[in-house]
């Protein structure tokens, strides 16, 4: 089997996506409810409960930042099959101890945190997962089958790639029945691309798995569970033969897997009924409802969301993928799409596979795609936005007569958004000193043909600031009149004290008192930003050490704060303090900070960090200044010089690259010049290693040429 990897491809990744982020939204707010209250509270959750419990929609979620983070071994691989290794590798370069993607239940009882200890300690993957190591019970935990859809997306009419993918990843953390589990429902993924019966991907899916014991729950469902039956004496009956008190631990593989195989029978064809069912029955509500969505969305495309525009709509594609990559968390279903298309087109190249051509970061291009843009929660007042929906190639937005419509996407954390369930960490998407261009036009012909008229439509960019208090900061660009055709806008984002743009804003309006009508086509923006900086004190209180400031920074340093005397203080008892912020796009840029060293193995500046052990970075340590490359648990040394530093004495220390090129100045004079062969994009930011450094002022620009 094989399936050509086209747009209609990207069409059918593009609704496993979104399927997946609709199950998981639907069944997260009642994770771990006993399932007699939420039949007593909500009975059928076919609908989002989370403002009736005073949640946010959009949240951070282990079963997301899990899948996608962990999915992008593939795409570090260069068109290589990531190997066990690859992928815990991946693990230990994307995960935040104790604060990002995993359930840190602590070791021994945890599934995953486990795995990432015995990782931490020098095991690799497949032993860090193995039941040699960690007993069966754990190893044979959900966490494997709800970790893994990216990789059978990337293996469309490819099972036997995608189980071996599959089975690959999830031996980082799990072992036995549960690696079962994983390939049974990566093969039924990957085939779901040509084969849309359910019964037959089932069958398919059996071929995948050894385990006598699946392979008896899933003849028992079978049997037992059938389209039209009552949902509720089916979860009973699951629950009764299948579920948590039949298997040991807290949340078995073998248990969801039956129930997830139960909600896909009693739902059939109907993307509501398969989620809403998998989210109200108790057991692990969102991992069922985030594993059945997906594999429906890629069984019946995005016709499955046809009965379903109110699941679909209110998502309008957001999501979070939370890691250690701060820059790729603030994300997008249309995005996250792209990128395992990506990953599939180069494994079908090979090893050695070229980088994918940069597309804008948004082009409305899949099918009802919408990039997060909605009407603007924050500018309601004079607004009266009628609509924000997709349209062919673009996003409509539209206003009443004498209304500004307005139109905004999240680039960092939105403030309505936040809960303390799962640690939210992140680093913006676009910054002050970013040239954000759009190209935009009036609306197709309307009624009988008549092209709309265009020519009295001014629009304009802008960014929202969060300024404490609840409070917002808006900015906006010059209104620019529509031309004939497209209309080129460019806009360079202005700074506003130390805090970050958190949402980009496209405005419309009419200057003859009609309703102004706009189709915005793309947007984007590229590298790192012209002059983005943070000064001064952040600190108004000794006891607030976390002002929002330090919001765009992500930390693995166990203590990253604001200073009275600087601006930054960087503190970790061991290797790996990496602190980050910027994106995979800042490719050729300087830094600067000052810097005074304390005690300290290994203190500086880091540049280019795709996570956090994936970096370059300009250190001062041993009476040396060094350049060095690290990859995962290698570091390589680019170039030293003797450099011996005074302990609380302030160095201005400046690094830049560009290219291949590494250049370091201290006090203003060149000390290194040396070449690097990591010349991708990534983050910049400070590298602590056993001691504390602080840093006065922190400045990146983007280097042109």
């Amino acid at each position: 089997m094989g399936v050509e990897l086209d747009r209609d491809y990207e069409a059918r990744v593009y609704a496993g996506v979104l399927g997946k982020l609709i199950g998981v939204y639907l069944g997260r707010p009642v994770e771990g409810w006993p399932y007699p209250d939420i039949a007593e509270r909500f009975g059928l959750v076919e609908r989002y409960v989370n403002e009736e419990l005073g949640l946010p929609l959009i949240v951070a979620d282990d079963d997301i930042s899990g899948t996608f983070a962990f999915g992008r071994a593939m795409e570090d691989a260069g068109g290589a099959e990531p190997s066990a290794a690859d992928v815990g590798d991946g693990w230990l370069n994307a995960i935040v101890e104790d604060r990002t993607i995993l359930w840190w239940g602590g070791y021994g009882r945890s599934t995953e945190h486990t795995a990432y200890l015995n990782l931490v300690r020098g095991l690799r993957a497949p032993e860090s997962g193995s039941i040699a190591r960690n007993g069966r019970t754990l190893a044979e935990q959900i966490g494997a089958q709800i970790f893994s859809d990216a990789f059978a997306m990337a293996a469309p009419g490819d099972p036997g790639l995608a189980v071996r993918m599959t089975r690959a990843a999830a031996s980082v953390s799990h072992d036995g029945v549960a690696l079962d589990c994983a390939a049974f429902f990566a093969a039924m993924r990957a085939a779901a691309f040509e084969m849309r019966e359910l019964d037959e991907l089932v069958e398919l899916g059996r071929g995948h798995v050894a385990d006598p014991r699946l392979l008896g729950v899933i003849d028992d469902v079978l049997e037992h569970v059938r389209p039209g039956d009552d949902w509720r004496a089916a979860r009973d009956w699951v629950d009764r033969v299948h579920g948590y008190a039949v298997h040991p631990g807290p949340c078995h593989s073998l248990a969801n897997t039956a129930m997830s195989l139960a909600a896909l029978r009693l739902g059939g064809d109907d993307f509501r009924r398969v989620v809403a069912i998998a989210s109200s029955v108790g057991f692990d509500t969102d991992s069922n409802a985030g594993t059945v969505g997906c594999l429906t969305g890629i069984r019946l495309g995005l016709a499955a969301f046809d009965g379903a525009a109110d699941l679909r709509a209110p998502v309008a594609d957001r999501a979070l993928v939370v890691s250690a990559d701060g820059g790729e968390c603030v994300t997008d279903a249309a995005r996250e799409t792209r990128r395992i298309a990506d990953a599939a087109r180069a494994l079908q190249t090979g090893p050695g596979a070229p980088a994918p051509a940069r597309r804008p970061r948004f082009d409305f291009e899949l099918p009802g795609a919408v990039h997060g843009f909605e009407s603007c929660p924050y500018l309601g007042a004079g607004t009266r936005v009628r609509h924000v929906a997709a349209a062919e190639g673009a996003i409509r937005v539209g206003a009443e007569a004498g209304a500004t419509a307005v139109a905004s996407t999240p680039v960092f954390l939105d403030p309505r958004d936040a809960i303390g369930n799962f640690s939210t960490l992140a680093s913006p998407t676009l910054y002050p000193g970013h040239l954000v261009t759009a190209r935009v036009g009036a609306r197709e012909p309307g009624e009988g043909g008549r092209p709309h008229d265009g020519s009295a439509t001014l629009v304009r960019l802008g960014v929202l600031f969060a300024d404490g208090d609840d409070a917002v900061h808006a900015e906006h660009g010059p209104w620019q009149r529509l031309e004939p055709g497209a209309t080129e806008l460019s806009w360079r984002v202005p700074a506003h004290g130390n805090a970050m743009p958190f949402r980009l804003l496209v405005s419309a309006r009419r200057d003859d008192g009609a309703a102004p009508e706009l189709l915005v086509r793309e947007v984007d923006w590229a590298g790192a930003p012209e002059g983005f900086a943070q000064s001064g004190l952040l600190l108004s209180s000794i006891w607030d050490t976390k002002p929002a400031g330090l919001a765009p920074w992500v930390s693995s340093a166990k203590n990253f704060e604001a200073d009275f005397a600087s601006t930054f203080s960087v503190s970790h008892p061991g290797a790996f303090g990496v602190v980050t912020t910027g994106t995979r796009e800042w490719r050729d840029y300087a830094i600067e900070s000052t810097l005074r060293f304390s005690l300290h193995d290994a203190a500086g500046l880091v540049l280019r960090a795709r996570g956090h052990r994936r970096f370059t970075a300009v250190v001062f340590t041993g009476g040396l200044l060094r350049a060095i490359e690290q990859h995962d648990g290698e570091r390589s040394v680019l170039a030293e010089h003797p450099f011996a530093v005074e302990t609380d004495r302030p160095y201005l220390v400046r690094a830049e690259c560009a290219g291949d090129r590494l250049r370091v100045e201290v006090d203003g004079v060149a000390v290194l010049d040396t070449r690097t062969t990591r010349t991708a994009g990534g983050g910049a930011g400070f590298l602590i290693e056993t001691g504390t450094m602080s840093a006065d002022g922190f400045r990146v620009g983007e280097l042109s040429g």
